[in-house]
């Protein structure tokens, strides 16, 4: 005989029977030809299965998009390179100092006659270090000379050393030297031999625009630039007076050059304020010989120097009449 519930069915639903059923057949199985109804899912702690979910899927988002916007940004911004040489900064190397020396150096070891070998052996010797050879690597043969020293640039390895780059003009060749120092304690010393090099040639020049030409303003202003010139090579400050413009104060040459000829005016268009350039020659004046008393005839003399050179000036109309408000070296252009 079976056994019947002890809670009453509500009417028309089966399933709260089942629940109230003490029977675990009944409650586990439902009955047949019972019809089944979704349950919900977040039942049982389902829910936090599905937040895991939802965690690891963004995961995987942000995984794949920064794997494919990483070679896409390599691909559009270019790859460098190479990894940029480190520049030691505060390394405490005293360039400045070392670059004196480095000057003087060279000034001694690329000025040498082999009729005078002691004398260089001498004045290298204050740059060397104690076990060094005391002509440091000339044989003492041959004869070089050379000047116009001047810094190149200092390449710094540490607080101690760095190599100074010189250049130096020695006959109609320009070169480079560089020179090892090792610095300590305010005291300096060639650490090794130097190295010649070969200086950059000279850069090639892109041909230059011809400037526009009003050729009336610049017959108009060639006498007036002309007696400025004269002025401006005299030095005399009464003539300057007539060529320049009010409150402006021009120094000249007092008499050191006398001006030859001014060869070339190019004036722009443009209203009462223009800048212009002109070419001068000035006349070098050539040294007086020195009279022998028992020569028979007089020294010849020789013919004046000439040196061409460029300037642009800004001139400005008052009334009538140009005056010159400034002048300096020229631009390529003359603009």
């Amino acid at each position: 005989m079976a056994r019947r519930s002890t809670v009453q069915q509500v009417a028309g639903d089966p399933e709260l029977s089942a629940y109230a059923s003490p029977d675990l057949d009944e409650v586990t199985a439902p009955r047949r030809g019972a019809p089944r109804r979704g349950r919900w899912s977040g039942g049982g702690g389902r829910w936090l299965v599905w937040v895991g979910r939802a965690v690891l899927w963004a995961l995987i988002i942000v995984i794949v998009v920064n794997g494919v916007r990483a070679p896409f940004e390599r691909f559009t911004q270019g790859e460098p390179a190479g990894p940029a040489p480190a520049v030691p900064t505060g390394t405490g190397f005293p360039t400045d100092q070392a670059a004196s020396f480095a000057a003087q150096f060279a000034a001694v070891y690329l000025n040498f006659d082999a009729a005078q070998p002691q004398l260089r052996a001498q004045r290298l010797k204050p740059f060397l270090p104690e076990a060094a050879d005391d002509q440091f690597g000339w044989n003492g043969f041959g004869r070089m000379q050379a000047g116009a020293i001047q810094l190149s640039g200092v390449e710094v390895t540490d607080a101690n050393n760095g190599v100074v780059t010189l250049m130096v003009q020695s006959g109609d060749r320009r070169w480079l030297l560089s020179v090892p120092v090792y610095a300590e304690n305010g005291r300096f010393v060639v650490s090794r031999q130097p190295a010649l090099l070969p200086a950059p040639g000279p850069a090639p020049l892109p041909p230059a625009v011809e400037p526009e030409h009003d050729e009336a303003t610049a017959a108009e202003l060639s006498p007036q630039l002309k007696g400025f010139f004269e002025a401006f090579a005299s030095g005399d400050p009464e003539q300057l007076r007539r060529y320049v413009a009010a409150g402006v104060d021009i120094q000249g040459f007092n008499g050191v050059f006398t001006l030859a000829q001014l060869k070339q005016l190019v004036v722009p268009p443009g209203g009462t304020t223009r800048t212009v350039t002109a070419v001068v020659v000035w006349a070098v004046p050539a040294p007086t010989p020195t009279a022998d008393p028992n020569a028979a005839t007089p020294p010849p003399v020789d013919p004046a120097g000439a040196l061409e050179q460029a300037y642009q000036l800004t001139v400005e109309k008052q009334g009538d009449k140009w005056f010159v408000k400034d002048v300096r070296g020229a631009t390529r252009s003359g603009q």
